[in-house]
């Protein structure tokens, strides 16, 4: 439903990385001999670029285009301190909210994320949406479009049907309300991490590589990359990533070879 692509048998979009014994597993996933080496390819908080892109947050889509850290920039709006006076605790408690309002998280559920008191949760939202009001403006919209059609949309105008969304039961039609908000965001991610396999396999094709593509995970692409073709391949990859569509702020793709996956990170 969200356009993502799933993977089983086995399931490769679920080996975890968090915890130690994580990581461990992630050791395990190696290149195909000596002469490979492994390169995972990450795009950098796609989903906020993607919310700030189609809610046309300027204050947003200006951090980005300056590369200044969004969270810190974000920080710096609802706490109404410079940049450079942010806390670490501010940082987080803002990234929290950052990806927590695309999820339609609540003040409770802030609070609950960050440890805080509800009153707490509750003001920094309230500042946040004053700060970013367009990003308030495209949740509300979401939802009405949702109300309306029956469906919501990503940037490729793939649908999103929501047959819940006008439903009695608060519960089912708050859910539905969720995901007509977070759908085109995460459906929008989806759909440009596969325009960008495409354009990765075109610009392989012109060539004969000994490289090979060979997972996708959410927003991250996985190479078996020959040595020789180390050089060449960071910069393919790259730039087809980062212009497999053009969103109003630039993405960006963080790169890292490794001798497994886990070093590749």
């Amino acid at each position: 439903a969200t356009g993502r692509l799933s993977s089983n048998n086995p399931n490769l979009q679920n080996i975890p990385i968090r915890t130690d014994k994580g990581k461990e597993v992630r050791k395990a996933f190696i290149p195909r001999n000596e002469e490979f080496v492994l390169l995972s390819a990450d795009y950098s908080q796609i989903e906020l670029r993607i919310i700030a892109s189609i809610a046309n947050e300027e204050s947003m889509i200006e951090a980005f285009k300056q590369g200044i850290d969004i969270h810190r920039a974000t920080a710096a709006r609802v706490y109404g301190v410079d940049v450079s006076e942010v806390t670490s605790d501010q940082r987080r408690n803002a990234k929290a909210v950052n990806f927590g309002i695309i999820y339609g998280q609540s003040a409770f559920g802030l609070a609950q994320n960050l440890n805080i008191s509800r009153t707490e949760a509750k003001s920094i939202i309230d500042a946040y949406f004053e700060q970013y009001s367009t990003i308030k403006t495209y949740m509300d919209g979401a939802v009405s479009q949702a109300r309306d059609k029956g469906y919501v949309e990503t940037i490729m105008q793939r649908r999103r049907y929501l047959p819940d969304i006008n439903s009695a039961n608060a519960v089912v039609r708050g859910f539905a309300e969720r995901n007509a908000v977070n759908a085109p965001i995460q459906g929008s991610a989806a759909d440009i991490i596969k325009m960008a396999m495409v354009s990765v396999h075109r610009a392989m094709k012109q060539q004969p590589l000994k490289s090979k593509m060979i997972l996708q995970v959410h927003d991250e692409l996985v190479f078996d990359v020959h040595k020789s073709e180390m050089d060449l391949m960071k910069k393919l990859v790259e730039e087809a990533m980062e212009h497999a569509v053009k969103l109003v702020v630039p993405m960006e793709v963080e790169l890292q070879f490794g001798d497994n996956w886990l070093d590749a990170h």
